[in-house]
């Protein structure tokens, strides 16, 4: 009998913003029920009520919706399921696996400063909890709080992984745990098994810090009669430096790379190979291929190192590779945003802006990379970067000048301003002269773009237009006449 497609979820709590761990984790999941004609469901776990906000959860949708991972069916809010909750942890109650325990802050508090006085680790004995039917009745009806406590079975606890293969924790290392607070709610572990559970979720795929958890879970599924789901802890993610991912010293939300010009395609590439490898040495791969190649076996076991400069240079390769119509409007947004040009502007010759970023595009790595290349053909006045002005036309003056004054006049007495006339006409020159024609080339292009780097000269020229680019070698010309 073949078995039903597997349900996996995403689960983050929404007290900030989407942490990249968060969405490789996602993406995974995301990647294995597509993969496997099964569901993707996305649950918000939102019960600490003093540290959810809705601009979390927000940015966690936005996130989710930026990298292309839709999710199947209603999202599930764990704050709206605490009745549930609780009834299940009453469940535990009534049949002997949880007990009810009316022990005071303040005597826990005592019992954990003698456990430091005498340097040994606290831990909850389940005999001060050992109160009489009789005793529990008194205490209910006088209105004592009380905490609900898992009574942890003797025995060992273990799982199969599908990353760390098995898994073994010896139940006498887990102390009875609370699974339901004394104002009624309830403890992580408990909403997480109940909510599984009420959700069908047959992988519970998160990061390998959840580990020390499971053991906690697979004794609730078991105490609730439940069928255990399977368990696949992934690595984390760590930065440059070996340690976990900071937002002070990286760029650890999903949102800072959006903002920085990142693909959403190029960023779900980077994220999947971080604790995943295709093999055969692939790297860089479209939406299509990374979810033909995604398998559970080829997950690794060790963290997982977040390499910025790695996931630029990805970028730039998904940059150049996606259809233009895919790319042109997050570059159109950015030009906007950066008050490079207005939308009326780009909107006025669409062939024309659209010919200008699909030039630019091979040659940038971000869409803000992008953005500083345009300026020159968007701007009247632009920036000349200092190094190629030094490197390209200060060496010596006199030569730049004289020929780009050559170039000029051979510009100027071109038959037509357009690619297959201006070429001819500029290595025509070069050969009169006796150059190579990059030596005509590369001060040209610094004196009308201000840069090094730039599409091929002729595409340059004619982007930028007659009029501008003449004015800008006749400004050049000014410059390189003035006195050192």
């Amino acid at each position: 009998m073949t078995p039903p497609p597997p349900r996996l979820r995403f689960a983050p709590s929404p007290t900030g913003y989407l942490h990249v761990g968060g969405a490789r984790t996602a993406l995974f999941n995301w990647l294995w029920a597509r993969k496997t004609g099964g569901k993707f469901l996305l649950r918000i776990e939102d019960t600490d009520k003093a540290r959810s906000t809705d601009e979390s959860t927000a940015a966690i949708f936005h996130g989710l919706d930026w990298l292309g991972l839709d999710w199947d069916e209603d999202v599930v809010f764990q704050g709206a399921n605490v009745a549930h909750h609780k009834a299940d942890a009453e469940r535990l109650v009534a049949n002997g696996s949880a007990y009810r325990d009316f022990t005071t802050v303040a005597e826990l508090e005592r019992l954990r400063a003698e456990a430091d006085t005498r340097k040994v680790p606290f831990r909850f004995d389940r005999r001060l909890a050992g109160w009489t039917p009789q005793q529990i009745e008194e205490k209910l009806a006088a209105g004592e709080p009380y905490t609900i406590r898992f009574r942890v079975p003797e025995g060992t606890t273990a799982w199969d992984d599908l990353v760390h293969d098995r898994i073994a924790f010896d139940n006498r290392d887990i102390e009875d745990f609370i699974i339901l607070r004394s104002d009624g709610t309830p403890i992580y572990n408990l909403a997480v098994v109940s909510d599984d559970i009420a959700m069908g979720i047959t992988i519970v795929m998160r990061g390998d810090d959840h580990i020390s958890n499971t053991p906690k879970q697979i004794l609730l599924y078991q105490a609730l009669g439940a069928p255990l789901p399977q368990f696949a802890h992934v690595p984390m993610i760590h930065g440059s430096d070996g340690k976990k991912l900071s937002k002070r010293r990286d760029a650890a939300a999903v949102g800072d790379w959006e903002f920085k010009g990142i693909l959403p395609t190029a960023m779900a590439n980077f994220l999947a190979l971080l604790g995943w490898s295709p093999g055969h040495d692939l790297e860089v791969m479209m939406p299509e291929e990374l979810l033909a190649h995604f398998s559970l076996d080829r997950l690794h076991k060790k963290a997982a190192i977040f390499d910025a400069q790695k996931l630029e240079w990805m970028n730039g390769q998904h940059l150049s590779r996606r259809p233009l119509s895919e790319v042109l409007p997050r570059v159109t947004d950015a030009l906007i945003r950066h008050e490079v040009a207005t939308a009326e502007r780009l909107a006025a010759d669409p062939a024309w802006t659209a010919h200008l970023v699909d030039q630019l595009r091979v040659r940038a790595r971000t869409v803000e990379e992008v953005v500083t290349q345009a300026k020159p053909y968007l701007l009247d006045e632009i920036e000349y970067d200092k190094d190629a002005v030094a490197k390209s036309l200060l060496k010596d003056r006199a030569a730049s000048a004289d020929i780009l004054s050559a170039t000029r006049d051979a510009l100027v007495n071109a038959p037509a301003w357009t690619a297959e006339a201006l070429e001819p006409a500029l290595r025509t020159l070069a050969e009169s002269r006796g150059l190579a024609a990059g030596k005509i080339f590369t001060p040209l292009r610094v004196a009308v773009t201000g840069l090094s780097v730039s599409p091929g000269i002729f595409d340059v020229l004619t982007l930028i237009g007659r009029d501008r680019s003449l004015e800008r070698i006749a400004r050049t010309l000014d410059m390189l006449a003035t006195t050192a």
